[in-house]
């Protein structure tokens, strides 16, 4: 399954984090239609924690109906007022929605040419958000792929110091199933770039 659109320039490598950040961001933007639990049932993964974490979303997937995906998904985020969590930088680092994390994502992303889409009401640093900013840095969906440095910058500012914990809080949540897997494969793929990007120099 391929979700980023891709520059032919884009090594494998970048295209396999493109395409793991857009999925998580496609999952956690709204409960996935019957098409989507097939795919996902489908993916496979190797020995490594992220591997046997996406072998065990696809057993997951296997299981798990449309309607039932769509009762998860309105508890966890949605819910009467609001969701068992609450998915943005700004509650995550202050607690409190809409505060200086929001201000700082929107000026990073006016200047990397990121625009959030029309119709689109929730606040810029919800998780979904972040993980498709990140997906389409990579890939150059907003104009030519960000460099490392840049991705690196990015994520240690928006996503790092808090999506670990909600991530972490979707796995232990009273009301996820699905969403507890997808909670362990977003657990260990960020984790492996906090350790690439902790690696880079600078």
């Amino acid at each position: 399954m391929t979700l980023a659109q891709t520059h032919p320039e884009t090594i494998e490598e970048d295209r396999l984090r493109a395409d793991l950040y857009n999925y998580l961001g496609v999952m956690l933007a709204g409960p996935p239609d019957e098409m989507l639990l097939e795919q996902t049932a489908g993916l496979t993964g190797d020995a490594s924690p992220l591997g046997q974490a996406i072998e065990g979303l696809a057993r997951v997937a296997k299981v798990t109906k449309p309607k039932a995906a769509s009762r998860e998904y309105n508890a966890l985020f949605i819910g009467l007022g609001r969701g068992e969590l609450l998915p943005y930088a700004s509650y995550y680092m202050t607690g409190f929605l809409n505060e200086k994390p929001l201000a700082n994502l929107r000026a990073d992303m006016a200047a990397l040419g990121i625009t959030r889409a029309q119709n689109t009401f929730e606040p810029e640093d919800n998780i979904a958000s972040l993980m498709e900013m990140m997906g389409g840095m990579i890939v150059g969906r907003f104009g030519n792929a960000t460099p490392l440095q840049r991705q690196k910058d990015f994520y240690n500012t928006h996503i790092g110091p808090w999506a670990t914990y909600f991530f972490a809080d979707l796995q232990g949540a009273k009301g996820s199933v699905f969403y507890a897997s997808i909670g362990a494969v977003g657990s260990e793929f960020l984790s492996i770039e906090q350790e690439a990007f902790r690696m880079m120099a600078g």
